[in-house]
This record gives structure tokens, sequence and C-alpha cells, in this order.
């Protein structure tokens, strides 16, 4: 009689086997949307926040500006990283845009 019972256990743990595996599979596909779904948002956060200082400051539109066309001020040092890490500087060079001054 208490071998029936251990067989009739044995066979009911094997029969939810798949099912915990399911299971597990499914919370892990959870968690790796949850990771997505953090880092859409903190890209549409920066793009909210770049699209608002594009509208709003032109200090940075010049910026912006300035940088896509890979021109400099007179007297500036430009520092680029690379994908490497690695730094390099690219001093002023005579004039390839003139300094701007506030109109009054």
């Amino acid at each position: 009689m208490g071998l029936i019972i251990v067989v009739v256990i044995v066979l009911g743990i094997l029969a939810f086997i798949p099912e915990i595996q399911k299971h597990r599979a499914e919370q892990a596909e959870v968690r790796r949307l949850e990771n997505e779904i953090s880092n859409q948002k903190a890209i549409h956060r920066r793009q909210t926040q770049e699209m608002e200082l594009l509208r709003s400051d032109p200090e940075y539109v010049e910026l912006m500006a300035r940088d896509k066309m890979d021109l400099m001020k007179e007297g500036e040092t430009i520092f680029r990283l690379d994908t490497t890490g690695a730094v390099t500087s690219t001093p002023s060079v005579p004039p390839t845009l003139p300094a701007t001054t506030p109109e009054e």
C-alpha cells in the first residue's frame, strides 16, 4: 500500500514538471520584457529632453549644429571619444565658424 502511494506521488510530481519549466520560461520572458520596457522608457526620456532643448535652447541648437557639421569656434578645443574609449583632441585652427556675440 505504501509503495502505491509513493508511485502516485512520483507520477503526480512528474506530471507537473513540464508546467514548472513552462512557468520558469515565462517568468524569464517577463523579466526580459520588463528590462526592455525600462530601456525604452529611458530612451524616450532622453529623446523628449533633447527635443525640448532643440525647441527652447538656442545654445544647444548651435552646439548640435556645430557637432554635426564638425565645426568649432576659434580658440576652442574639442575632445571626442571613440567606441574604444580613446580620447582624441582637436585644437582650433584658423576660424571655421565665427564666435557668436549676443545681438542687442
